[in-house]
């Protein structure tokens, strides 16, 4: 008599089926955030020691730790001429201004759309569009706080310009803030770009800018909540129209 496998189990073995319900749930973590959440277990294990109280409270800094540098997966649209938000957070600007003058852009003003992220919000930065990274660009900085205006144009960040598939070019900068004061980026020079893959993070809060082409359709206001990778910023000119 043969036997029937359950719906929803892993060959019918209920431990297995949780392990795989628990990857599907839990999202990963980001690598530059490994040597963190190490480092905070085993301190964690080290106050267990000495006094169990602190061991708990070392424990829920861990898991805070592991849950700040999570990296969940994300869907991005795919259809073309648009660009997604590089980051998730709070729209604080839609303005025009002229991009970081170290990606050699000119003086010709663009469209930057700004988010604000809090220690609350998902921290890894993603690629808004298909197409080439032309340049990558760091410059020191200062440390205000990253809801300011000139934040932008003060704060130590890391600019990224790319080109895409149909030949418009985007910027995408990382900004440190009051409290975030490190900027991670994987991307280099050449490389190309997938719309939505993750290509840096920033530690811990700030804001990140990204600058389109003139005319294009911005369909975000300030206020409005994006989701990196899924959230469409702009039509780029030319572009198809939803």
């Amino acid at each position: 008599m043969s036997t029937q496998t359950e719906p929803g189990t892993s060959s019918g073995n209920p431990l297995a089926h949780l392990a795989q319900l628990a990857r599907d749930t839990v999202p990963p973590m980001h690598p530059a955030g490994k040597p963190f959440v190490l480092g905070s277990a085993l301190a964690t294990l080290l106050l267990r020691r000495a006094w169990r109280p602190a061991g708990v409270l070392g424990g829920i800094a861990t898991a805070w730790c592991a849950w700040f540098f999570r990296e969940p997966r994300r869907v991005t649209p795919s259809r073309s001429g648009i660009a997604v938000a590089p980051a998730d957070g709070t729209v604080a600007h839609v303005e025009a201004a002229t991009p970081p003058p170290e990606l050699g852009l000119g003086d010709r003003e663009m469209t930057r759309i700004s988010a604000f992220l809090t220690v609350f919000d998902v921290h890894v930065q993603r690629l808004p569009a298909h197409g080439e990274i032309e340049q990558v660009a760091y410059r020191p900085g200062k440390f205000l706080s990253a809801d300011l205006d000139k934040a932008s144009d003060d704060n130590e960040r890391n600019s990224l310009l790319l080109r895409t598939d149909e030949g418009h070019e985007l910027a995408v900068v990382q900004i440190a803030g009051l409290v975030a004061r490190r900027i991670v980026c994987s991307a280099q020079d050449g490389d190309r770009a997938v719309a939505g893959r993750t290509y840096g993070l920033i530690r811990f809060g700030s804001r990140v800018d990204l600058y389109v082409p003139a005319g294009s359709r911005v369909l975000v206001e300030p206020g409005q909540r994006t989701v990196g990778g899924e959230t469409v910023l702009a039509e780029l000119p030319g572009g198809e129209r939803a």
